[in-house]
């Protein structure tokens, strides 16, 4: 930025200006393209950058998941902007590797958001149509039209020029009332929770979803509006923005808290995921705010398309079925382990810790009748999971259907009654199945596998969790099996 004294009545005026400095090219010029603010995106470097980005994420995402599961996913499976849709094919991979295909998506994702909104700037749209980058369906035609349309004459991407009337030796004034800063970051703040809180009420108590919109532009959203507010007056330091984004989002979680809809756990685990979303929101926000002339109209209609977002979202999409498979070694024969599969007594009180946290967790089970169509009970701390008996195999194999289970965990809360809906649709057990073969030397290997449904996004997120619990499940299921057997094992034969 450069100063200029221009003369004016009363005085001289000091004006902020751009200057034309240039612009370093190489890697260098194309890591701050991608990463920074500063440069305006023009048409041919956004279809270039947007071809070549896709490929390559395409590229190695399919080789990650063909080297750990074998599964190849074609261009036009991969390309399905339903992500349930496309997990599917890899649903029984290992949990570690959606973690790794959600970090890895990270990068691509701001990339593709914040050059998509100094592109919508350069062909004159409202900085906010950027943002379509990131709605599923939305975002090939935002893609499209960006790389489309050419750059319009006038139409800047810029530090926002200020201007300041100074007479000579003239002091600054005190203002009187509350620091401008302080009123923009309240009205940040103000907005941005009421964003949160709004479509916390729609998705989950109008809607019934906890999808895309609630877990990820909703956050989005309300980091962006939150620092769009807060520098709207004049620009205001990044680390400070950012700050601001963080308060909005912690203060939207203990409202949810206060307002007994939602426990202290399901937040600590939605933190990580909502922060950081909500970040970069506020990256973008700051930037629309400090480099263009984004009326506050457009930021407001932004934000009434969340609802219409939600409301689309709610109608399409299905939900993919997901195994978890365990395994433990038994010293005794599958007849002796079949009664103690269909039928066991109280399990010893958890150790881990995991289950001190509320999480439903095993307890004993019964059997009413015997062979298909008998009905099995299997008792959780929550209550019971309702299984009938659909393959009845002894002493191989024993399947069934889930027709009625708890709530998956008891919520931490100040209040003595919380129950978010999620408890009972977020994770959905559909059947289950114990496997016994026989192994040589009378032992025997016994399998457990679950097969349930997840409607929490991102699922890349939340299907880690729900497999490593879901295998601690297992195990403290297998391991009392274990045990009884080869306590009864050891009595027949006098061990």
């Amino acid at each position: 930025m450069s100063e200029h004294v221009l003369p004016s009545p009363g005085g001289p005026r000091r004006e902020s200006r751009p200057t034309n400095e240039p612009r370093p090219g190489g890697a260098r010029g194309v890591l701050r393209l991608w990463f920074g603010f500063t440069d305006a995106v023009g048409r041919k470097p956004y279809l270039l950058t947007g071809v070549g980005l896709m490929a390559l994420k395409y590229l190695l995402d399919v080789g990650l998941v063909y080297a750990v599961t074998g599964v190849v996913w074609r261009p036009f499976d991969y390309l399905n902007p339903i992500i349930s849709m496309r997990l599917a094919e890899i649903r029984d991979a290992p949990s570690w590797l959606f973690a790794v295909l959600a970090v890895m998506t990270l990068p691509f994702m701001w990339i593709g958001a914040s050059m998509s909104v100094r592109r919508a700037v350069d062909v004159g749209a409202s900085a906010w149509v950027g943002i379509g980058f990131l709605v599923p369906f939305l975002n090939f035609l935002v893609m499209i039209g960006l790389a489309a349309f050419p750059s319009k004459g006038g139409a800047t991407w810029s530090p926002r020029p200020t201007t300041v009337f100074r007479a000579p030796g003239e002091q600054p004034e005190v203002p009187l009332q509350v620091d401008i800063g302080l009123r923009a970051a309240l009205l940040g703040v103000a907005a941005a929770v009421g964003v949160g809180l709004s479509m916390v009420f729609l998705s989950v108590y109008g809607l019934g979803t906890y999808g895309m919109t609630l877990f990820f532009m909703t956050p989005f959203v309300m980091g962006a509006v939150s620092a769009y507010l807060f520098n709207r007056p004049a620009p205001r330091p990044t680390g400070n923005t950012l700050l601001v984004a963080v308060a909005s989002t912690l203060i939207a979680g203990t409202a949810l808290l206060l307002f007994a809809l939602e426990g202290i756990i399901c937040l600590v685990m939605a933190v990580p995921i909502a922060m950081v979303i909500a970040l970069l929101g506020a990256l973008i926000g700051r930037a629309v705010a400090t480099r263009t002339r984004t009326p506050i109209q457009h930021t407001a209609a932004m934000m009434l398309a969340l609802p219409g977002i939600a409301g689309v979202e709610a109608q399409v999409g299905s939900l993919p079925v997901h195994e978890v498979r365990s395994a433990i070694e038994i010293e005794a024969p599958p007849e002796a382990v079949w009664p103690n599969v269909i039928g066991f007594s109280e399990l010893p009180p958890p150790a881990e810790w995991v289950f001190s946290t509320g999480i439903s967790y095993p307890m004993r089970a019964r059997i009413e009748g015997e062979g298909v169509g008998a009905v099995r009970y299997c008792e959780f701390s929550t209550g019971p999971f309702v299984e009938p008996i659909t393959a009845w195999e002894p002493p191989r194999r024993l399947a069934f259907d889930v027709s009625a289970q708890p709530p998956s965990m008891k919520e931490w809360s100040p209040f003595r009654h919380v129950h978010p809906p999620h408890l009972d649709s977020g994770l959905r057990s559909q059947r289950g199945e114990f496997r016994l073969i026989a192994l040589p030397g009378g032992r025997t290997r016994l399998e457990g596998s679950t097969w349930y449904t997840l409607s929490l996004f991102p699922a890349l997120y939340w299907k880690a969790w729900s497999d490593e619990l879901l295998h601690r499940i297992h195990g403290r299921v297998l391991a009392h099996v274990k045990r009884l057997s080869e306590e009864g094992a050891g009595a027949v034969t006098g061990r």
